[in-house]
């Protein structure tokens, strides 16, 4: 456990901020008014995500590893902080449906009928659920988290001879 204490604090950060995103969402209208714009506008999240990943994994390197850390050793890193995020996103998610937007489901799956995206309300509602987005949040948690780290680590790994 004390070898994760990094990945673990940055991974309830990570949810934290995404918490905070969603209120920021719901108050700029994007789950309601607005909700035309969410589609897009919600994938603004990737750069507040690639900073907080970026700030763990050199945090692991200047707390954990002295200052030095491997390429692999930074990727097992970002992998353990990407698992603990997928394993707390059901109950990100949950609080996101049914404490800080419980009116997201009901409003999309409207708009997406209205717009012709479900040619009926029972299609809409089949994708516009809690359980969809629990389980598309765990799995893009661990595959963005991922990605973000192999390629973040090129950067931030410790060269031979430095």
């Amino acid at each position: 456990m004390k070898n994760i204490k990094i990945e673990i604090k940055w991974a309830i950060i990570f949810s934290v901020v995404g918490l905070l995103w969603m209120v920021l969402e719901k108050l700029s209208g994007l789950h309601g008014k607005y909700i035309d714009y969410h589609l897009y506008l919600t994938n603004l999240f990737a750069i507040p995500a690639i900073v907080m990943m970026v700030m763990a994994l050199k945090d692991k390197k200047t707390s954990f590893y002295g200052g030095k850390m491997s390429y692999m050793q930074g990727l097992i890193a970002g992998v353990i902080v990407s698992v603990i995020i997928a394993l707390l996103s059901p109950a990100t998610q949950w609080i996101t449906s049914y404490v800080i937007s419980p009116e997201y489901f009901p409003n999309v799956i409207k708009r997406s009928v209205e717009l012709g995206y479900y040619p009926t309300t029972a299609e809409a509602e089949a994708n516009f659920n809690y359980r969809n987005y629990a389980v598309q949040g765990a799995i893009g948690a661990l595959v963005m988290g991922a990605v973000t780290t192999a390629i973040a680590m090129i950067f931030i790994r410790t060269r031979k001879g430095h």
